[in-house]
């Protein structure tokens, strides 16, 4: 009963603030409503107070105020408002008013705060949106300006290609012109060094017609005047030469009748006893036997203690004593030898450089002296050996090196060419194997040269190669399969491509001689003019007795420039031939009869070389000659 008057009291509360609010703000009046007395309780049927005086009311006017507002409602909400005050539940409905606007006003911030919600997120998705437009607007920028760069990189590349084109075309044009250039200057060169060589060539002519005619005459002169004195003197030595054969014969006579007499006294004696006949017969025979006997022993001993002793037959050289003793006559011989040239010797001693008459470029000069004290100080350590290759162009001076190395490290010296094994065939392989055991019979260690190796070490699968070769070949890489303290080998070649794979891995140093340079060209013309020119002056000062002098050489206005000179012109020269040069500069000067040596002789000879050298050249491109100088 009083659930139901609480209720009904709350409904005319509800009506009559429903009433009060203003028909302009229908939110208002729609959002204030109890939805908590809206249920079973709000639809039971209301009071008998509440019907009294609902009928009571007077009923509400069709037409409403004009100014908007109804002044019946508010009675109705004031009246209800008095009953309410007047219930004993108007506290409580009051609550309940205040509990459910708080209920309202709640739903009111979930729904802001709801609508907050979802406008943040569209918010975000705009956000998202934008930036995934901008994004995309980047990407076709980037790929725009990644097709602009590409087609700029083509531009640029085509026109690269273009001026390469242009450029290689005139290139072709310059090359062109300078080929058609330099052939026009090689026909002018060699117009004008064909002229220069038959004007030469007619003054030469002119010369020895020259000399030949002084010479002729001068001959005559002299027949004459030996044939004046001959006549003068042929009857004197007529005379003398009758008397000196008629002493001579009759001393002849004399020991001839004196012998007979001395034999016809000795057969006498031995027919008349026959017991110093018997003797004298066995004396003959026994000295015969004995003479037989001592010279068919003296072959075995000598071929055994050569067998022993003696160098193997491919050695062609060698620093090593072949029986005991030979060193010391050997030292003994070449002391008295070169006594009566000491002086000389030791004036040139001091010009020449630490690996004797060896002229070669610096750097290649510091690494072969440093071969040589490693090698020296390996043999005094008794560490193992290493093995040399050397290679380059012939006559750069690979053979004086190898021989200049063991004679500074102190070991023996032995050299040996590649093409002599050939020959042997089958014996080739004994004979390698005699040079290694020879070997070890030098104490000091020994220092095998092989040049021209690569006539018999050269690639195994060659079908050049015969079986004896192939064999030779094995037996030297089985003796130098390991290193060795005995036995340096040192090998020299102008082909080191064609050597075996094998005997490249034995090699422990691969040194290079080059041509020599315009310096090394200069020591060599003052070292050759030296030995040829100015030591030959003096070579056979200990031979006076013996044979005739020859004439001295005057060298004259040979000054440092024209030396540099002929350097210059002898580029591509190897040092052999520096050396065959300065031989036929001293040939030249034994031609004339004055034996002088001027510069325009010396510039002639080597002009004339220089020309045989370009010619040589020439042939050994086209294959004429073989490229062995």
């Amino acid at each position: 009963m009083v659930s139901a008057k609480l209720s009904s009291c709350v409904a005319v509360a509800a009506a009559a603030v429903a009433s009060v609010a203003s028909p302009s703000d229908p939110a208002h009046a729609a959002g204030f409503r109890i939805p908590f007395f809206s249920s079973s309780p709000s639809q039971s049927p209301s009071s008998p107070d509440q019907d009294s005086d609902n009928k009571t009311d007077p009923p509400p006017s069709d037409e409403p105020n004009k100014s908007g507002f109804d002044p019946e409602s508010l009675e109705r909400a004031a009246k209800a408002l008095r009953k309410i005050n007047s219930s004993p539940y108007a506290k409580q409905v009051f609550d309940v008013m205040r509990k459910q606007e708080q209920t309202r006003l709640a739903e009111i911030d979930a729904e802001k705060i709801h609508y907050e919600l979802i406008q943040a997120q569209q918010d975000i998705d705009r956000t998202r949106k934008i930036a995934e437009e901008q994004r995309n607007l980047i990407q076709e920028q980037a790929q725009r300006q990644a097709q602009v760069q590409r087609y700029e990189d083509e531009l640029a590349r085509k026109r690269l290609q273009t001026d390469h084109e242009a450029q290689r075309h005139h290139n072709v044009e310059l090359v062109k012109l300078q080929e058609e250039s330099s052939v026009r200057k090689e026909q002018a060169r060699r117009a004008t060094e064909e002229q220069v060589q038959s004007q030469q060539r007619q003054t030469e002519r002119e010369r020895a017609e020259i000399e030949r005619e002084t010479i002729r005459v001068k001959a005559m002169a002299e027949a004459e005047a030996r044939a004046h004195e001959a006549k003068l003197t042929e009857d004197h030595k007529r005379r003398m030469l009758f008397e000196r054969m008629q002493g001579e014969r009759d001393k002849w006579l004399a020991a001839i009748n004196t012998t007979f007499s001395h034999i016809e006294g000795g057969l006498r004696v031995l027919l008349t006893d026959r017991d110093k006949l018997i003797m004298t017969v066995g004396g003959a025979t026994a000295l015969a036997a004995g003479v037989y006997t001592t010279r068919e022993g003296a072959k075995v001993t000598w071929g055994y203690i050569n067998r022993i002793l003696g160098q193997p037959s491919l050695i062609r050289e060698s620093s090593m004593a072949k029986f005991p003793g030979s060193r010391i006559v050997s030292q003994a011989k070449n002391k008295v030898l070169n006594f009566s040239t000491s002086a000389s010797v030791d004036t040139s001693a001091g010009n020449q450089n630490g690996l004797g008459s060896v002229v070669l470029h610096p750097s290649l000069k510091r690494r072969i002296e440093h071969l040589a004290r490693a090698t020296s100080n390996t043999k005094a350590h008794q560490a193992p050996f290493r093995n040399m290759l050397f290679y380059g162009p012939p006559g750069t001076g690979k053979t004086m090196v190898a021989r200049e190395i063991a004679r500074k490290s102190g070991l023996d010296y032995a050299m040996m060419t590649g093409g002599d094994v050939a020959p042997l065939g089958p014996q080739a392989v004994t004979k390698i194997h005699d040079i290694f055991d020879w070997a070890k019979k030098s104490r000091k260690g020994l220092l095998l040269f092989i040049d021209e190796a690569d006539a018999f070490l050269c690639e195994r699968n060659s079908i050049h190669m015969s079986e004896a070769q192939r064999s030779a070949l094995n037996a030297l890489l089985f003796r130098t399969g390991d290193q060795s303290r005995d036995i340096v080998l040192v090998l020299a070649t102008n082909r080191p491509g064609d050597l075996d794979s094998a005997i490249t891995d034995r090699i422990d140093e691969a040194i290079e001689f080059p041509l020599p340079g315009e310096e090394e060209r200069l020591k060599l013309l003052k070292l050759y003019l030296d030995k040829y020119l100015h030591d030959d002056n003096s070579s056979s000062k200990g031979g006076f007795l013996l044979k005739k002098q020859p004439q001295k050489i005057t060298i004259k206005d040979i000054s440092e420039d024209v030396l540099r000179e002929a350097a210059k012109k002898t580029e591509g020269f190897s040092g052999r031939e520096i050396a065959k040069l300065m031989a036929s500069v001293q040939a030249a000067v034994y031609g004339r009869p004055d034996c002088i040596l001027d510069s325009q002789l010396f510039k002639e000879i080597v002009d004339y070389k220089v020309v045989e050298h370009h010619q040589r050249l020439k042939l050994a491109s086209e294959g004429g000659l073989p490229d062995q100088m």
